[in-house]
């Protein structure tokens, strides 16, 4: 590979592994093993039929947990600890050959970029979880599913294309994670509020004047109320 691919590839699994970690290892596994494509050295051990066997497996029992509502919260929560780190080793895996400082900073972007994507799911998981119905828990499912399988396949048969669309996830990821997290805030708050905590506030509205400036009144003035004392 050259040092394009190996870029891609190593964002890519990041990337991918914030969404779903199993699916990942699963499908450069099978890849490596048929000859599809070459795995750097240092994730050659992917390759072997006991890690695919395992990450299948493991997939499988993700494929049921992330369509059952609440489930999937838990789940990703758990996962917090698992894919931010496996996402950054196997980011410096793909780079480790070039040499320390290269594996050393694909470990950081990695990790950033896996907890990225995986605060992205989870949290747009915890907001949808608010809908009674399963419906959209499994579209969310079946989508980031597709995402990862096909992100991995443009990682890596098109790196330039991927890595132009990994900018604009990260653009678009700036700006919806702020958003996330005031929704996820007030929907907590609401469930406070059904256990006779104070009323939830939704949440703070941009200003709306073109100049951007809100005002605010002030305190009123005291007032005299002492009642006037006749003339003379």
């Amino acid at each position: 590979m050259g040092m394009m691919e190996l870029i891609a590839l190593s964002m890519g699994m990041a990337w991918a592994s914030g969404i779903n970690l199993y699916a990942t290892l699963g499908m450069l596994g099978i890849m490596g093993a048929t000859g599809n494509m070459d795995l750097p050295p240092d994730l050659a051990i992917l390759t072997n039929p006991m890690v695919i066997v395992a990450a299948c497996a493991m997939y499988v029992i993700e494929f049921f947990a992330d369509k059952v509502p609440g489930v999937d919260t838990i789940w990703d929560t758990l996962h917090t600890f698992i894919r931010i780190p496996a996402g950054a080793m196997l980011a410096a895996g793909a780079l480790g050959e070039i040499g320390p400082a290269a594996e050393m900073t694909a470990l950081i972007l990695g990790g950033g970029l896996a907890g990225v994507s995986h605060g992205v799911k989870a949290g747009s998981r915890v907001l949808i979880n608010a809908s009674p119905e399963p419906f959209t828990n499994w579209a969310a499912s079946a989508g980031e599913d597709a995402a990862v399988f096909g992100g991995l396949w443009v990682a890596i048969s098109h790196p330039l294309v991927f890595l132009a669309l990994l900018g604009v996830f990260v653009l678009l990821a700036i700006w919806l994670l702020p958003k996330l997290w005031r929704g996820i805030k007030f929907l907590f708050a609401k469930l406070r509020q059904l256990f006779g905590g104070p009323k939830a506030e939704p949440p703070a509205r941009m200003p709306s004047s073109s100049t951007g400036v809100v005002f605010q009144p002030g305190p009123r003035p005291e007032t005299d109320n002492t009642p006037d004392k006749p003339a003379g």
